[in-house]
């Protein structure tokens, strides 16, 4: 039973600060801002004053769908930010800049999670198979894949705590570029720049707290010594 409460908590938790980025995002992306700049062009002008000139900035369909590929050095825009020129826009476009900036500088976080990536995807693969592996099969031991399990959540707690710091810092850098540069205005324009960004951190929260409260759950048959019913 304690089980499916935990499930239940964390996934309203993952579900509301999923919709809390949307509406927020959404909110704030209706207006054009002042200086009329587009997600491409704050990029391009971020990126380029940071003495940055081998990142790509690309264009993606899809709803939210923006990142930077440290890998290929690929600066990726959703359609509605690459050509928007509202403070949502912005925000999210500046925001990006800030981890390939990190990447610039080599930004120690970044490189943590960067090489925590494929534990972090094992781990994945372990807590989504090895569950049903053990009640259809019976093969594995409750103590045994409780061991298996809380190992598998730690990388993956670890991997998100080390997330928080990447995504706050990108957030920090956007804020305080996008005002240097002009881009957006103090007063309104700032404020929904920093609503957008803030919401988008707690789903990083979220996604961190849900591994730490599964590690905790797998960890505790462990401690106490005690096979689960």
């Amino acid at each position: 039973m304690t089980i499916w409460i935990l499930f239940g908590a964390t996934l309203a938790l993952s579900l509301w600060a999923a919709a809390r980025v949307r509406s927020t995002y959404n909110k704030h992306n209706q207006d054009p801002v002042l200086s009329g700049i587009t997600g491409r062009e704050a990029a391009e002008f971020i990126l380029r004053r940071a003495g940055i000139r081998d990142v790509e900035i690309a264009e993606q369909d899809g709803l939210l769908s923006d990142h930077y590929d440290p890998i290929h050095k690929r600066l990726v825009l959703s359609t509605a930010n690459y050509h928007g020129a509202t403070a949502a826009a912005l925000g999210v476009s500046a925001h990006e800049c800030g981890h390939a900036i990190q990447h610039a500088r080599a930004y120690k976080p970044l490189m943590w999670r960067m090489a925590a990536v494929g534990a972090a995807t094992y781990a994945n693969q372990i807590v989504l198979w090895l569950p049903l592996i053990g009640m259809f099969t019976g093969l594995i031991q409750p103590l045994t894949g409780a061991l298996i399990m809380a190992a598998a959540w730690g990388v993956i707690a670890l991997f998100n705590l080390v997330t928080l710091p990447v995504e706050f810092d990108a957030s920090r850098r956007a804020k305080a570029v996008l005002g240097e540069l002009g881009m957006i205005q103090p007063g309104a324009e700032a404020l929904a720049v920093r609503k957008v960004l803030d919401a988008a951190a707690w789903t990083y929260v979220a996604a961190f707290i849900t591994s730490l409260v599964y590690l905790i759950w797998h960890l505790l048959p462990l401690l106490t010594g005690r096979d689960r019913e």
